[in-house]
């Protein structure tokens, strides 16, 4: 299928995926199923996408990013998201992709230098901490619990979350608080940096969960007990911390979609290879009508999620919020990504849950998809409330009244 993107978003697209099939493929391929992949070996990754120029295309060239538009980068999230191992080598992986965004938004320059540079080239890694256990925040953000209180010139945080993705191996933390406990929350939150190593910062766990091994990322429950961050440590404006998140998770839960488009791309390629070179009932299992219709669906609907993809893409590069066609996009690829991918797998009986092939670890990671940036009850609310706005009640006119009859009225 051939899209709106620009002669540049192509060029990009070529040298990403270049850099897939002669690096991060064929690397994915020898490494042992399950097994995580070395700190070494990502960095040899790394090397090789800046090698290609394709290294934090998103990110603002002035920080060690290739400042592209954010329109103009999505065919590279597309591309990397072929492989586990593609965000990472590229750095257009969560959650330091979305961290880094909202530092380029909310942070000031001091931040940007101590905290935006390093994630960018790599030297550090982040965790966004918003999502708390029972009885806290979590699809519903205005439970939250976590409170920051202002204390001389530093801030003091008490809370405990939970669901902190790569919260284990992070050096800091990206932390939501309320900061004035009178106020609503969407106007009473602000938003912290806190390095992991401070007092009063307890890793409790990494929470078991499906998926991520290739890349090894944990889920951390943390406990924060007393906190200490001087004043420079609030990430934006006091208060407006809601605000901020926004503007995080807009493009954020629209990257997650691009780089599982380029996943489930992936799946249909190796099921339909499959397919082509197994035999059963007397012909090819990519000769039964069966297989190819619903091979079929799936190219259709995956074309779809690509296309409102770009869509979404184009407004957010216009300046919009895009709320809506966000939520929409979201929803709508989470669920066809998870088929197209339960269908390679099935396409490909026992090889699909086996891990000689990487089906089984897609099947595992897409199904949060469907949780993560949103769950998809939460995002058809925000569908539905805006589908219910604005009715043309003259629509109804037509129709007959108990006790008024149309013939009366004509």
């Amino acid at each position: 299928m051939r899209y709106d993107d620009s002669e540049r978003a192509r060029e990009l697209a070529r040298r990403a995926r270049t850099l897939m099939d002669e690096v991060v493929l064929p690397l994915e391929r020898v490494l042992a199923g399950g097994v995580s992949v070395s700190e070494g070996t990502v960095a040899e990754l790394r090397a090789a996408a800046r090698d290609r120029d394709v290294y934090a295309p998103q990110l603002p060239a002035k920080y060690g990013g290739m400042g592209v538009d954010f329109r103009e980068a999505l065919p590279v999230f597309e591309e990397a998201g072929r492989s586990p191992l593609g965000p990472v080598a590229m750095r257009v992986d969560a959650p330091d992709e979305g961290n880094m965004h909202l530092l380029e938004l909310a942070g000031n320059e001091l931040q940007k230098e101590t905290y935006l540079e390093p994630l960018i080239a790599g030297e550090l890694r982040s965790g966004l901490s918003m999502t708390e256990p029972m009885q806290g925040a979590g699809s519903d953000p205005t439970l939250i619990e976590t409170t920051a209180r202002k204390e001389g010139d530093e801030w003091v945080i008490d809370g405990h979350r939970w669901w902190t993705t790569q919260g284990i191996e992070a050096d800091v933390l990206v932390v939501l608080a309320r900061t004035d406990e009178d106020a609503h929350p969407y106007e009473g939150c602000s938003i912290f940096v806190v390095p992991s190593d401070a007092d009063g910062v307890e890793i409790i766990r990494n929470v078991p969960h499906t998926g991520g091994l290739t890349r090894g990322v944990s889920h951390a429950e943390i406990l924060y007990d007393g906190v200490r961050v001087p004043e420079e440590h609030l990430l934006g404006e006091r208060d407006r911390g809601f605000v901020h998140a926004q503007e995080r998770l807009g493009p954020a839960r629209l990257t997650p979609c691009m780089r599982y488009s380029g996943m489930a791309r992936r799946a249909l390629e190796i099921a339909k290879v499959y397919l082509d070179a197994r035999d059963g009932f007397g012909s090819r299992l990519s000769a039964k009508q069966s297989l190819r219709h619903r091979i079929a669906d799936a190219e259709t609907r995956l074309h779809v999620a690509r296309t409102v993809i770009r869509d979404a893409a184009d407004r957010i590069s216009a300046g919009e919020r895009a709320r809506i066609p966000v939520s929409m996009c979201k929803v709508f690829v989470a669920s066809a990504v998870q088929e197209a991918i339960d269908l390679a797998v099935q396409c490909c009986g026992a090889n699909g849950i086996g891990w000689d092939l990487p089906l089984s670890e897609f099947y595992e990671s897409v199904r949060q998809f469907r949780i993560v940036d949103g769950a998809d009850e939460v995002h058809r609310r925000v569908i539905a409330r805006h589908a219910f706005e604005n009715l043309e009640e003259a629509e109804l006119e037509p129709l007959t009244r108990f006790g008024d009859p149309v013939g009366r009225r004509r």
